[in-house]
């Protein structure tokens, strides 16, 4: 999930809040864990974790709460930021560098740099990496296999049913080098195949229009397309997704279609 971005109108920021407030509970009760970004796509967004700190305490425990923190702020703000997220018992960071094109720079070159650092000062937190299943799958290997990684577990980048045989190369690679920790792969949820949508789309992640395309086209409802993902990962052997793009609105409703989808 996304917080809201920056520069909303006091009005809008505080319904997208209460909406998400909601979501969040529903989504937790059915023990899901959440993740929550951190200035996506280079757009500033509000932090997450002062929210999750400020409107869920009580309500949600923060087990199952994930912020993301990525190096696109200042060294100090984000060991602080680590540091307070500890102290009011998050258990898992996700740490990743950023989208280097826009928004500020990274106070590291890389996001295992920030997360060596988080772990020598706040070693009870259990942090996250990240890996691209699309690229060479014998070069994201060995970035995870380095001692350097200094993480427990990894997200990777969004794949698709339509490039899991690229998925499969790296799942594969990954189970013959016995890379020893879990990765959860990333699904984005399409609401529709408008070439607009899927062309923005495409300038954070590849996208496969035409493939997505077809599936509107045949008919297919917006979570049978996901679930068509979620089915491929599990053939060969992924058994952990995250879904992402499930919107602000009673996302829990889409979660659970998808669910429903998967059968």
């Amino acid at each position: 999930m996304r917080p809201p971005s920056m520069g909303l109108s006091s009005a809008r920021s505080m319904d997208t809040w209460i909406d998400m407030h909601h979501a969040v509970r529903r989504l937790t009760a059915r023990d899901t864990v959440v993740f929550m970004t951190d200035n996506a796509v280079g757009q500033a967004e509000e932090e997450n974790l002062g929210h999750l700190m400020a409107n869920l305490a009580g309500d949600v425990s923060p087990s199952q709460l994930v912020p993301f923190l990525t190096s696109k702020h200042s060294l100090e703000y984000c060991l602080m930021y680590a540091a307070r997220a500890a102290s009011n018992g998050f258990q898992t960071l996700t740490v990743l560098g950023g989208d280097r094109t826009v928004g500020p720079p990274r106070c590291v070159e890389y996001a295992w740099q920030l997360r060596k650092i988080i772990r020598e000062r706040i070693p009870s937190v259990t942090l996250g990496g990240w890996a691209n299943p699309l690229k060479d799958p014998v070069a994201q290997v060995d970035f995870l296999l380095q001692a350097e990684f200094n993480a427990a577990f990894y997200l990777t980048q969004i794949v698709s049913h339509h490039s899991i045989r690229n998925v499969e190369r790296f799942v594969n690679e990954a189970r013959r080098r016995g890379v020893p920790f879990p990765g959860v792969f990333g699904v984005f949820h399409y609401h529709s195949a408008n070439p607009a949508t899927l062309g923005r789309l495409h300038r954070f992640f590849p996208v496969p229009a035409e493939g997505v395309t077809r599936d509107f086209v045949a008919g297919l409802a917006p979570e049978e397309i996901t679930a068509r993902t979620i089915h491929a990962l599990r053939e060969i052997g992924v058994d952990k997704v995250y879904v992402s793009n499930l919107g602000f609105r009673k996302p829990e409703d889409k979660y659970r279609r998808v669910l429903e989808a998967i059968g």
